[in-house]
């Protein structure tokens, strides 16, 4: 055979070759599984919904696709107990194989699925669970773990600088009687009491308690306000009780207290009161606009923190699979990128300092009853009235001193202004 005609036959092979990889079917991206765990059922499985619709919300965008890899979500009800939300997450590792757990609420589930992570090295992202010390003093146990929301103490740091230059000097605390509670008014007592405050008192009802008679008589009469932290159907009652009473004071909430999860189930009793968290409904920005109206068109209902930080989540995940072209990179390298993301969220800018927790601006929000939006209708909104940019977990104190003190605790920090 001359050479001619072998360069005529290796063109012809060589487009035959072509024309079978072109007809020949795309190779499909791997399925990436999310578990996904929330109660679904019990007292607190409106928030279970809300973060449920908000990670769900930013699947609709993208169409169940995180750069180019289709997306299975399944999604279990831990009913907001510890030992249920475990045997979930292991159903989830074991049978459905999932590459990353998202989920839980209260402080005790981070607290419990945590471990489950590391024995069975599976990515965790706690989106909603605020256990301080899972991004503290225990992160060295949990190397797959990632915080995408906050810790407990992280906004009440900023609103104890606030209450103390609003110039209140005494205050009573009363708190749900668990982790999440005691870590948030040891955030807000510690700042208070750093710049002159004093907590004179500190009153633990039992998480979901729904008759605050047997507290209230018992708050101090010469306090300046009340700073309290309820969680569920608590912050509903809890504040109307307290007005009925006759209460007449100035009262301080931490971030749950006066969520949008809980407002628009709240009357005129709340109008005045102030909290602090990282997100609010009411946030003047074109991005969270938009986020609102697309939820509130969705679900019927303005968004929580609950569901923006879910949302927030969703959004993050992409970004990094995005990074690895639709490939799960394995869960040290997962951690990794996400660690090292900054992203333009609903509640502002968020990155992550060296302990994998959110960087983020804190909001003082006052409970106002306006219209905002383009709607029509007065509705109760938690309104920023003062922004403290890129708080981290460990306020002002600096990373080292900050772990150098005990986690907050009931009994950490110490009330020792209380008669």
């Amino acid at each position: 055979m001359t050479s001619k005609l072998i360069r005529r036959a290796g063109l012809l092979l060589t487009g035959v070759c072509l024309a079978f990889a072109a007809a020949a079917p795309a190779v499909a991206q791997e399925e990436l599984r999310i578990g996904f765990i929330a109660p679904m059922t019990g007292p607190i499985a409106q928030v279970g919904a809300d973060a449920t619709n908000g990670f769900k919300m930013y699947l609709d965008r993208v169409k169940s696709n995180f750069g180019g890899a289709p997306v299975k979500l399944i999604v279990e009800d831990s009913q907001a107990k510890p030992d249920t939300a475990v045997t979930k997450a292991k159903k989830l590792i074991l049978d459905d194989h999932v590459q990353l757990l998202v989920g839980g609420v209260l402080a005790p589930e981070g607290y419990a699925l945590a471990p489950v992570s590391t024995a069975e090295k599976v990515v965790y992202i706690s989106a909603i669970p605020a256990a301080d010390d899972l991004t503290q003093r225990q992160l060295a146990n949990y190397p797959y773990f990632i915080r995408t929301g906050w810790t407990s103490s992280q906004p009440h740091h900023p609103l104890g600088q606030w209450a103390c230059d609003q110039g209140y000097k005494k205050i009573v605390a009363i708190a749900a009687d668990y982790a999440f509670g005691y870590e948030v008014v040891g955030g807000f007592q510690k700042a208070f009491e750093d710049c002159g405050g004093r907590i004179i008192q500190k009153i633990w009802p039992p998480l979901f308690t729904k008759d605050f008679g047997p507290f209230i008589p018992t708050i101090k009469s010469d306090a300046d306000a009340v700073f309290s932290l309820m969680v569920g159907p608590m912050a509903l009652q809890f504040p109307k009780q307290l007005r009925q009473s006759g209460y007449t004071k100035p009262i301080v909430g931490g971030g749950t207290s006066y969520d949008e999860a809980a407002l628009p189930f709240m009357g005129d009793e709340a109008i005045g009161d102030v909290s602090a968290l990282q997100y609010s409904a009411a946030l003047q920005t074109p991005q969270n606009e938009a986020f609102v109206k697309e939820y509130r068109s969705k679900y019927g209902k303005v968004p929580s923190y609950f569901s923006e930080t879910n949302y927030t989540t969703a959004l993050m995940i992409d970004d990094v699979v995005k990074e690895t072209n639709g490939k799960f990179p394995g869960p040290e390298a997962f951690i990794a990128k996400m660690s090292a993301l900054k992203v333009d969220a609903p509640r502002g800018p968020v990155s992550f300092d060296d302990m994998r927790n959110p960087i983020q601006n804190i909001y003082i929000k006052k409970v106002e009853k306006t219209k905002l939006f383009g709607y029509d209708k007065d509705e109760l909104w938690g309104v920023v009235i003062k922004t403290y940019p890129n708080v981290s977990q460990f306020w002002t104190y600096g990373k080292d001193a900050f772990l150098k003190q005990p986690v907050y605790s009931r009994d950490f920090p110490p009330c020792k202004y209380c008669e």
